[in-house]
Order: structure tokens, then sequence, then C-alpha cells
């Protein structure tokens, strides 16, 4: 029965991201609802201007749909169902504000950064206060050890770093067509294993609903790209991926297994303190899969090659956790 739900819930994901996309994605290009490409970023990437974005939405409604039925048939949602859609929605809403100024008020910035990190902070609070209150653990495992550390009331400030710090390292790393749906489904397929370990069914059932979902979109988001997520997506799988590390208890392991985000996070701080302190850039251009494209690599190359990155360290993360 618990495997069916699982399995049903890749399919139910997917089927409504492939079936929804053909009716929403014309939707969105008479809205014109386009992609406005950054004249510093690639040139190559000039001609995906007009592209529709905020194809997110069909993520978010998947993503919500699937787990309330699916969670549903197992039990019936529980705290932690409704603490992962709370900041999958929430920041989701917050990067469909983010999409719609840049779209539709033609603000290619979006909100200011301080709105944005207002809106972050504010969602992040209340999964803690939520979290607190129902008595779910504030300690912090480290990383090869069985020791933990308590935070305390502390807690809601790791909370806070945590999400709006994923958050924005997913966003980062939407740059190429089908880099942040495939990325995706790995971390995310990753948790849902390590969730299934623990016995925690919701969580494994939100991941797979989530790994269904991407791989839908990515029918339509990969090479070249029908629609692009926007923040709407980016923002929304970032603060889910690092909500459902804090609720299995493996923080510190979203450093490996989403060591890409991690690495296209890091690129962008070392190209910004470089160049501040030396006047010189690191790399070509940051975040780091721009760098391998303006060194010669086919968009293609450098989304396969992430993906196969993404691959091995959610194994390795997998395995140090599971059979280490």
């Amino acid at each position: 029965m618990l495997e069916q739900v699982i399995l049903f819930s890749i399919i139910m994901g997917f089927l409504i991201t492939v079936l929804l996309s053909p009716l929403f994605i014309p939707f969105l290009r008479r809205l014109k609802f386009g992609q406005s490409i950054r004249e510093e970023g690639p040139k190559s990437h000039l001609k995906k201007t007009g592209t529709p974005t905020m194809g997110g939405i069909m993520i978010l409604f998947s993503i919500i749909i699937t787990t309330l039925v699916m969670t549903g048939k197992f039990s019936e949602p529980g705290v932690k169902t409704y603490l992962l859609l709370l900041v999958t929605v929430g920041f989701g809403l917050l990067g469909f504000l983010d999409d719609f100024i840049k779209v539709v008020l033609k603000r290619n910035l979006g909100l200011t950064s301080k709105q944005k990190l207002l809106g972050q902070i504010i969602i992040s609070v209340i999964f803690y206060l939520v979290y607190k209150h129902n008595g779910y653990p504030t300690e912090i495992k480290l990383p090869f050890t069985s020791q933990s550390i308590d935070f305390g009331w502390l807690f809601v400030f790791f909370i806070i770093f945590w999400l709006v710090g994923f958050s924005n390292a997913v966003n980062l790393t939407d740059g190429l067509d089908g880099l942040l749906s495939g990325t995706a489904a790995i971390a995310f397929g990753a948790y849902a294993v390590l969730a299934w370990n623990q016995s925690e069914m919701e969580i494994a059932i939100f991941s797979v609903a989530v790994v269904g979902a991407v791989l839908g979109f990515l029918v339509f988001n990969a090479h070249p790209a029908k629609v692009f997520m926007g923040d709407t997506g980016s923002l929304a799988l970032g603060g889910a991926i690092a909500a459902i590390s804090i609720l299995t208890k493996l923080e510190f392991l979203l450093l490996l297994i989403g060591a890409v985000f991690v690495m296209e996070t890091l690129s962008v701080i070392l190209q910004v303190i470089s160049f501040k302190t030396t006047g010189k850039r690191i790399f070509k251009m940051s975040p780091l899969h721009h760098h391998y494209e303006l060194s010669g690599w086919s968009e293609w190359r450098v989304v396969v090659t992430f993906w196969s990155v993404g691959l091995i360290c959610a194994i390795l993360g997998i395995y140090i956790e599971v059979w280490l």
C-alpha cells in the first residue's frame, strides 16, 4: 500500500504538470508573460527573450494537489505536511510577486533585495513558530558523529538562515534550460529516500510529489525551453528542500545533496569578494554555470554535467546517512 502511494505520487505529480503545461504555456504567451534577458548575460541567451516565464505556478499547483490527495490516501495530512506546504506556497507567492513586477510592470530587477529578504524572514519565522509549538526538536545533528547541539530558542535564527539561504541558492541555479528542474528532482528524490528510511511518510510523499512535478515540468523546460519556472518556482523549491532537511533533522547533509546549489552560491560570493577587493574576477561570469558557458561549453553539456554532479552527491549523501 505504502509503495503504491509513493509510486502514484510521482506519477500524479508528473501527469498534472505534463497535462497542464500545454494549456498554461499558451495562456502565458497571450498575457505576454515573457522572460526579459539581462543584457550583461551570455549573448546566446538573448534569443530566449519572450519565452514564457512564471511556469512555477504549474509546479506549485501539482505539488499542492498531489501532496494533499496522496497524503489523504495514506492517512491524514499532518503538521509536517502543512509546514512544507506553508514554506513552498509562501516562498512561491513571494517569487510570484517578484516575477509579476519583472514581467508585467517591466521592472527587470523585480522586488528589491530588502523586500524579498523581509518576506523570506516572515515566512521563516512563521515556520519556526508552528514548528516550536508542536514540540519538534531544536537540535542540529553534527555531521559524521552521533552528537547534536540543542539551540533552544536560537534555533529560529538557524531556520531563517537556512530557508533564506537555500531559497536564494536554488534561485541562482535557475539559469539554464532544465538545469534546476533536473538538479531539484535529484535532490528531492534523495530526501524522499531518507524520509522513507526514517518512516517519515508525510515528508516522503511530499518529496516525491515534487520530483514528479519538476520532471513533468522538465518535459517543457529542457533545451530549448518552451517555458521557464521563474522565481515562482525556484524560490519555492529552495525553501521546500531546506524545510525538508530541517524536518528530517538532516540539515547539514543538504550541503552535500544540494552541492550544486552550494557551488553556484559560492561562485557568486567569491566573485563579488574578489572583484571588490582586487578588481579582478575569478570566474568569467557567475553563477558558475555561466562560467562554463563562456568557456565554450554548450548549454546542454553544462546542464548534464551539473546533473551528474548532483546525482553523485545525492547518492553519496544517501550512502553516508543510511549505510555508513
